[in-house]
């Protein structure tokens, strides 16, 4: 076993060491300098629905399900998405972050992993972190910014007078404007004003509450209404049009299973399709009729093979299913109504839009007379789990990216990629490098087809109560499995999945999914797979930090240390230009200086560059638990293997203190350390350490390493 550990771990130093001398040659010799910024900087549209299966979309599983034509397997299509697809990509193997909507969207926002996120597990209503967030770092890039639809990551679930008291009000996480329900509670009815399910809601405009008026308003069609206003203004209220990010988060399918009151209005776009008229009681073109009336014809009469016996005569579908199949095209119907006003506006072809859902699919109406159950459409796709778990139904969603002239018609694309990787796919987009703290990679190369593409860190844990469904579309090996603390991770084609976790030493179920789309062969007995396993269980515990708000049994665990040699003291460093308003990610760019160092500090470099990189290694003296301080005078950011163990940039205050732990085994462990320049000010970097036999002091030379 310790000969296998050895050269598991060799492995890993080998793929670092050689990340470190050619990731960011490699990189530059396939893109155009960052440094220059794109010529126009395109809008950007990400729409995210809430609980929306891989399965529930018609090209990427309901339309094989219509040409099989089994009368037992009913179809719901979404015409509209289809076509989206056609005019861009399908992402068929992209996963989100977390299979619940209150972490999943935290991670997006904020581009980090739930192995970072400080929203994990069922934290719904927290405060979202004060750091870098797809609004604010956009706004940075010289965007205009707005948020419409569900937010829930405000801080308090209480009612707040002007939206003072919520500390993550999107407002104050990047975003100029906000519409839509701030509540995660709130989420769950789809009638802010008559409140069919429970009661009144509030929706807010910017820290306004302004329900008074939205009568008969269904939530999928007033947040599109809101979006199609606010980017009209966008582009004709403006003499220089400004590039836009719009974060549109739908309240659809997810929760109460209420009907529109009407049709999809004929057409779209600017004078089609869904209008804000904003007369109160009259507030889009929608309010009137009959609240929770109106089913979609397609499903008004449909019938299936209930018995599997086509001898007897079909029934109608329950409502409940009429209802879903109707929620689902309404959206369908929705972001077709986006697309056409990017055309009629003349900004198609500079607009990126991607379609995705925030997790896997749910079994909840919220309805007195009808559960609802997610094998009716088989809204989890080819794959088992549903919303809760960490199996493929639960975390693979359905993707797609449009951006005419840039990203090719037609394309599926199935490299593994999550949802945190489009914080960095938009910060390239607008022409910079990502912050040091994202856990994602840019999406842009495999996109357009130019560039080189890393390799996403596929990653997630959950804890959750329960079981999986007992559906007889599932393996019989993940029908009632027992949840609790899960765990997930890819490398290459292979899953590694655990459930009910006891310790960091239980081991990882391993599945390729790319031929056992329900993971019922469990290859971890394979000799083949004794290095992966090996190598996941170290993983697991070097791409996170533990966080008391969310234990984890292997969060105790020892971090494993590398068995480097041919070592030589110093860390190297690298220069560069100073090309983001943030601490940048620079794998990506070119150094215009290098060099060795005997410890991270600016002295003889400071003038070499604006933004600096230390990397190698920390040799650790004794097994224990470590924490690590910083003071600097400018940015910095610390990893050690993966884990953010300091940040100290976005809001970082010159002098603070800053501090990290990790529980690190004896040994070389990688480090990286960012720092960024503050003009007029002397460049200090204050690294010190202690451990079970160091007090709080400096770091000294003897510690660092780097491969020769």
């Amino acid at each position: 076993m310790l000969l296998q550990k050895l050269s598991v771990q060799l492995l890993s130093v080998l793929i670092f060491a050689t990340s470190l001398s050619s990731c960011a040659e490699k990189k530059q010799q396939e893109k155009a300098d960052q440094t220059a910024g794109p010529k126009k900087k395109p809008n950007i549209i990400y729409i995210l629905t809430d609980d929306l299966g891989y399965g529930d979309i018609g090209v990427f599983f309901q339309n094989q399900r219509q040409k099989e034509n089994d009368r037992s397997e009913p179809w719901a299509l979404t015409p509209q998405l289809d076509q989206m697809a056609s005019e861009g990509a399908m992402l068929t193997h992209h996963y989100t972050a977390a299979p619940v909507c209150a972490p999943s969207r935290s991670s997006l926002l904020l581009g980090v992993s739930q192995g970072h996120a400080n929203v994990r597990n069922g934290q719904f209503d927290k405060a979202l972190a004060d750091n870098h967030t797809l609004g604010n770092l956009m706004q940075r890039a010289g965007y205009t910014t707005a948020a419409i639809g569900k937010w829930g990551l405000q801080g308090s679930s209480r009612w707040s007078e002007n939206g003072d008291s919520w500390p993550a009000h999107p407002n104050n996480r990047g975003f100029d404007y906000y519409y839509g329900y701030m509540r995660h509670r709130d989420g769950h009815e789809h009638y802010p004003v008559e409140g069919i399910y429970r009661g009144k809601k509030e929706v807010y405009e910017n820290k306004k509450e302004v329900s008074e008026g939205l009568d008969k308003c269904y939530t999928g069609d007033l947040w599109t209404a809101v979006a199609k206003k606010w980017i009209i203004e966008q582009v004709k209220n403006k003499k220089e049009q400004e590039p836009f990010f719009m974060y549109l988060a739908f309240d659809t399918p997810h929760a109460v299973l209420e009907l529109p009151t009407q049709a999809y209005p004929k057409g779209g776009g600017l004078n089609g399709g869904l209008q804000w008229v904003g007369q109160p009681g009259n507030m889009i073109n929608t309010a009137s009729g009959q609240v929770d009336s109106y089913i979609h014809p397609d499903y008004a009469n449909a019938t299936y093979d209930h018995d599997k016996d086509p001898e007897t005569p079909e029934v109608a579908w329950p409502d409940v299913y009429k209802r879903y199949a109707t929620s689902t095209r309404r959206i369908d119907n929705e972001v077709g109504d986006l697309l056409q006003l990017l055309k009629d506006l003349n900004i198609d072809e500079n607009t990126l839009v991607i379609f995705n859902s925030d997790n896997g699919p749910s079994i909840e109406s919220y309805l007195p007379e009808e559960e609802y159950a997610a094998d009716f459409f088989n809204s989890f796709g080819p794959f088992d789990g549903i919303k809760r778990d960490v199996l493929e139904g639960g975390e693979r969603t359905p993707l797609i990216a449009r951006w005419p002239g840039k990203i090719p018609a037609g394309q599926v694309i199935d490299a593994p990629s999550i949802s945190y990787d489009w914080l960095p796919t938009f910060t390239e987009a607008a022409g910079y490098a990502p912050p040091a703290n994202t856990d994602g990679v840019s999406l842009l190369p495999i996109l357009t087809g130019t560039g080189e593409q890393e390799e996403s860190l596929i990653y997630v844990e959950y804890n959750q109560g329960g079981k999986t469904p007992e559906y007889e579309e599932f393996a019989p090996n993940n029908r009632g499995r027992l949840r609790k603390q899960m765990q997930m991770m890819r490398m290459g084609d292979i899953v590694g999945l655990r459930y009910d976790i006891q310790s960091a030493d239980d081991d990882f179920e391993l599945y390729d999914v790319t031929k056992d789309t329900q993971q019922t062969e469990n290859l971890a007995d394979k000799p083949d797979m004794t290095a992966l396993q090996a190598r996941m269980k170290e993983r697991a515990l070097q791409v996170r930090m533990p966080d008391t708000a969310a234990a984890r049994p292997y969060d105790p665990a020892m971090v494993s240390a590398l068995p480097v040699q041919k070592v030589s003291k110093g860390l190297k460093w690298s220069a560069f230009k100073d090309n983001a308003p943030w601490l940048p990610k620079v794998d990506g760019l070119s150094p215009i200086a290098n060099g060795t160092s005997q410890t991270p500090t600016l002295q003889n470099i400071e003038e070499k560059g604006e933004v600096f990189l230390f990397e190698g290694f920390i040799k650790i003296p004794t097994d224990g638990n470590y924490t690590f301080s910083l003071t600097s005078s400018g940015k910095a950011f610390i990893r050690i293997h993966e884990a953010s163990v300091i940040d100290a940039d976005y809001g970082y205050r010159a002098g603070t203190l800053k501090e990290g732990s990790m529980n690190l085994e004896a040994g070389y462990h990688p480090i990286r350390i960012y720092y960024k320049k503050k003009t007029g000010t002397k460049h200090t970097l204050d690294l010190q350490w202690s451990g079970p036999t160091i007090e709080m002091s400096p770091i000294p030379e003897s510690a660092f390493y780097s491969i020769n």
